[in-house]
């Protein structure tokens, strides 16, 4: 992880530019490092550069590697996808889960919290290519999803994700993310506070999503290199 400071602080700071160009403040828009994969003394020294927001796609992983970090300052996030024999040791691991994507799983996450007493924000996901590959939830049906996690506390609906059509050129990405934001504004009409939270945008499509009004970037490759098999 030789160099990872740099490569930190090279991409904040190109985020702040990138956010500027577009008449947006840098300091809107949180970096969560995606750390799936590589090993706890990898995020140790991610947080020791001041990284402090990590991503895991799966929950067994992160069961043994947010314990060997041990670090309560750092906020985890469930980034994949959640299996309903998984919700009560997710509940418990992360700060924030991503993936919500149907009703069973929204009341099962919120009576596993609830039994907690844990307040937990969450994220729904939207399939906005409709890709059978993918999980999340089709956009028609994100809005009936919000209003269940508003009738289901502790759940906090922080905001939408979306993993768009993987396509070589960013570019190709404008149009889900443009679509995810539309939609975030559309709900927001059915309720007294906006959804403001918009989870898109990763290491190859980072700058178009933040010219489309990311609220959070889900980043690996850039900041950590390839991933170890």
């Amino acid at each position: 992880m030789q160099g990872l400071r740099s490569r930190l602080d090279s991409l904040l700071a190109e985020i702040d530019r990138t956010a500027r160009s577009c008449g947006r403040d840098g300091r809107d828009i949180q970096l969560l490092a995606v750390t799936k994969v590589f090993p706890a003394a990898v995020v140790s020294h991610a947080a020791g550069a001041g990284q402090i927001r990590f991503g895991e796609n799966r929950v067994q992983e992160a069961a043994a590697k947010i314990p060997a970090v041990g670090d309560s300052a750092l906020e985890w996030h469930l980034i994949g996808h959640l299996q309903s024999n998984k919700v009560r040791r997710a509940v418990q691991l992360f700060d924030v889960i991503q993936t919500l994507d149907s009703e069973k799983l929204v009341s099962r996450v919120a009576r596993c919290a609830r039994e907690m007493g844990k307040a937990l924000p969450v994220y729904i996901q939207v399939n906005l290519g409709r890709e059978a590959q993918k999980y999340g939830v089709g956009p028609g049906a994100a809005g009936q999803l919000v209003r269940l996690v508003d009738r289901s506390p502790p759940l906090v609906l922080r905001g939408l994700m979306a993993i768009p059509p993987y396509a070589a050129d960013p570019e190709a990405s404008r149009p889900y993310f443009r679509q995810l934001a539309r939609l975030a504004r559309e709900i927001s009409r059915t309720r007294p506070e906006p959804v403001t939270g918009l989870s898109m945008g990763m290491s190859h499509d980072y700058r178009v999503a933040i010219e489309e009004g990311a609220t959070l970037l889900r980043i690996g490759s850039k900041l950590f290199g390839k991933r170890p098999s």
